[in-house]
């Protein structure tokens, strides 16, 4: 019996204890990662050299009704990634709105500098000394 062909009946077997609900070496998840750790060979296995199989076990859990788990954690995350991009284009909505109002004042306090540096000037230099308290 060839390694491959071993490794396949190793596979089948893990795919049906998994399944059924059976598993004996893994955490039982409907995901490549434990069918390969409950049939006990590397996970390329699955991914490069029996892809049958891999297809085979995904079409099962959809049969049965259940999404693998590695689908429902990429399904979560892509939520979280939209909630936080929702998150992040409002939060710079308001940075560029606040920087507007920061720009503006900006440019006031700057006519309002110029406006005093010329009374100054206009006043013949003339500088009036605050007592300090």
């Amino acid at each position: 019996m060839s390694p491959t062909h071993d490794e396949r009946i190793r596979i089948k077997a893990a795919m049906e204890r998994i399944l059924t609900g059976e598993s004996e070496n893994s955490s039982g998840a409907l995901t490549i990662v434990a069918l390969a750790v409950e049939a006990g060979v590397p996970r390329n296995a699955l991914t490069q050299r029996h892809l049958d199989l891999k297809n085979l076990f995904y079409q099962k859990v959809r049969a049965l009704g259940g999404t693998p788990d590695s689908e429902q954690r990429l399904r979560r995350e892509v939520a979280r990634l939209k909630r936080l991009r929702k998150d992040d284009a409002e939060e710079i909505r308001q940075l560029k709105a606040d920087n507007e109002a920061l720009v503006g004042a900006l440019h006031l306090a700057q006519l309002e500098n110029e406006e005093l540096r010329q009374q100054l000037a206009e006043a013949g230099g003339k500088v009036h000394v605050i007592a300090r308290r």
